[in-house]
């Protein structure tokens, strides 16, 4: 396994100043920090502990190939980051945090040539997709003229919605598959593949609803604020959070692996930054045997395989839209793509597997050696897979960038299980925190009004396994303070 960055003398307090807080957050992932902030802003004493050597969750970086190339270890690039009321309402730009937005957002190759992309622009991303392009148009600008009220009212617990039209009028071709979208909406090829591609970041089979949802809501976010990514690395994003709370007065401890509720110092609420599982592993007793149950019935998504490559030069991509591109998806047409997903969910490693990759050093020279390049990359495999798919990644990027191979110094690879073994909140290699489906989307990690909140009065979890669940955008952590607030902090 990859050793962790190291930590620099201002990121962490080594041992707690006070006994007692009215609140410790376990865990320092964005949801982390930004539940502690907002207890923070709220005048409350509270002290994050966090149990590796630096803060960040799934928002770090480190020198996984070669000293000077720069990866992000897990999450890369940040739509939701830069839509999020959260991390909006705060100066993080004050602690060094700079977007970095390439000319393209996405791009989505194909075997002819053509690529179709996510541009900033409707009309310019219409314009990819040939006798598409009209109906992009028709779908997206009627929700794109409501991407506020829609992202205030999906990104969050079930409640009862301020913009009921607006919300009324996603619902009707977001409550689908993206297969069944597109056949009801889309005649040509490009759009289908692009839509497929990003309903795949869902982890879900592509026939099954609400896989339009996942789709819509990152394409209108690339409309809205693009898909830009941190400069310096994702590791930029919790730092940027971690100087604001402190200037707030709160605290972090970093080296301490949380095991029982009773190593905490004497708080008034605990919040967890930690999967459902790891929270209950830490609480025992203090969570009653029925939630417990349910907890443990809480399903996990598939799993990943990820690359970190050190290149000689940028991928040599035969469509120039992809030199242009931050995120590339890789895997062609819908139909393609659902089969990939189809054989995940099912148990199986797919032969040619749907690749999300990035390529931040093209715009970001912070990552790489003068004239060098990072390149990072996953698939989709079963939960808890060990199986090594390079072969299987590499070959599809050479199907679109034929000579990618010879543009390779170094890779570090990670199966699924070693994801989790660098990072325990990530079971099986589960990013997104748990299964995102319809029954698990808003209703997680167990069916109550308030997911936020336990049955034990002073314990609440704040990580993706609760909504809106995967992605750095910290909403998961500032709702879970609201109700950590209401119930107990007042």
């Amino acid at each position: 396994m990859v050793s962790s960055p190291s930590t620099t003398p201002d990121t962490c307090h080594l041992t707690p100043v006070t006994s007692s807080y009215d609140a410790v957050v376990v865990g320092s992932g964005p949801n982390g920090l930004a539940a502690a902030i907002a207890l923070a802003e709220a005048g409350r004493s509270v002290l994050v502990i966090e149990g590796r050597e630096t803060i960040g969750g799934g928002a770090r970086t480190a020198e996984l190939t070669l000293p000077g190339f720069r990866h992000d270890i897990c999450s890369a690039v940040h739509p939701f980051a830069a839509a999020s009321p959260v991390f909006k309402a705060l100066p993080l730009e004050r602690y060094g945090l700079e977007w970095v937005e390439p000319p393209v957002e996405l791009a989505h190759p194909f075997d002819d040539g053509s690529a179709a992309i996510l541009h900033r622009s409707v009309a310019v991303t219409a314009q990819s997709l040939g006798v598409d392009g009209d109906a992009w148009q028709q779908l997206i600008q009627p929700l794109l003229d409501d991407v506020e009220p829609l992202f205030d009212g999906l990104l969050g617990p079930l409640r009862w919605p301020r913009h009921p039209i607006a919300l009324a009028r996603f619902g009707l071709s977001g409550l689908r598959s993206v297969t069944g979208l597109s056949k009801a909406n889309i005649s040509g090829r490009h759009a289908p593949g692009l839509l497929g591609g990003i309903a795949a970041h869902s982890m879900l089979a592509l026939d099954q609803p609400p896989t339009a949802a996942f789709a819509l809501m990152l394409g209108l976010a690339g409309h809205a604020v693009g898909w830009p990514f941190a400069r310096g690395g994702s590791q930029a994003i919790p730092d940027a959070l971690a100087a604001h709370l402190r200037a707030l007065g709160g605290e972090i401890v970093t080296g301490w692996p949380v095991r029982a509720l009773r190593e905490l110092p004497a708080s008034r609420a605990v919040l967890f930054d930690t999967s459902a599982r790891g929270m209950v592993e830490i609480a025992g007793e203090a969570l009653p045997p029925g939630y417990r149950r349910q907890i443990s019935r809480f399903r996990r998504a598939p799993g990943v395989f990820k690359i970190d490559y050190a290149l000689s030069e940028p991928v040599p991509w035969t469509n120039h839209e992809c030199r242009r591109a931050g995120t590339l998806h890789l895997g062609g047409t819908l139909d393609e793509l659902a089969a990939s997903e189809q054989a995940v969910t099912s148990g199986k490693h797919p032969e040619r597997p749907f690749i999300i990759a990035a390529q931040q050093s093209l715009f970001d020279p912070t990552r790489a050696p003068a004239g060098q390049h990072t390149f990072w990359a996953y698939c989709h495999v079963p939960n808890g897979s060990t199986v090594d798919m390079t072969e299987a990644i590499e070959a599809q990027i050479e199907r679109y960038a034929p000579g990618f191979r010879d543009t390779v110094v170094a890779r570090c690879t990670h199966n699924s299980q070693q994801i989790e073994d660098y990072n325990p909140n990530y079971i099986g290699g589960d990013i997104n925190g748990g299964l995102q489906d319809l029954r698990q989307l808003f209703m997680r990690p167990a069916p109550r009004l308030d997911p936020y909140s336990t049955p034990n009065p002073r314990l609440f979890l704040c990580s993706s396994s609760t909504p809106p669940g995967g992605g750095v955008h910290g909403l998961c952590g500032w709702f879970a303070a609201q109700s950590a607030l209401r119930r107990v902090l007042r």
